[in-house]
């Protein structure tokens, strides 16, 4: 496997990529930092701690013509 990316929301917010025998996310949205450089056994285990953090701090808000900060 290659590097894959990760989408929350319909946004890329980072990418796994293989390291040893997991697979290690790299967060490209600050909303995720938190989890960068964490290493996952799966894409899917991965997508499952973004939502979990996200869910505590609200889903990042996608408005039509919001201009990111």
């Amino acid at each position: 496997m290659n590097k894959q990316v990760i989408e929350y929301g319909g946004e890329a917010v980072g990418v796994v990529v293989p390291d040893q025998d997991r697979l290690k996310f790299l967060a490209v949205k600050y909303h995720v930092w938190d989890l960068d450089a964490q290493r996952f056994g799966s894409a899917d285990e991965a997508r499952a701690a973004i939502r979990h953090l996200l869910a505590g701090r609200g889903a990042p808000r996608h408005e039509a013509g919001a201009v990111a900060a």
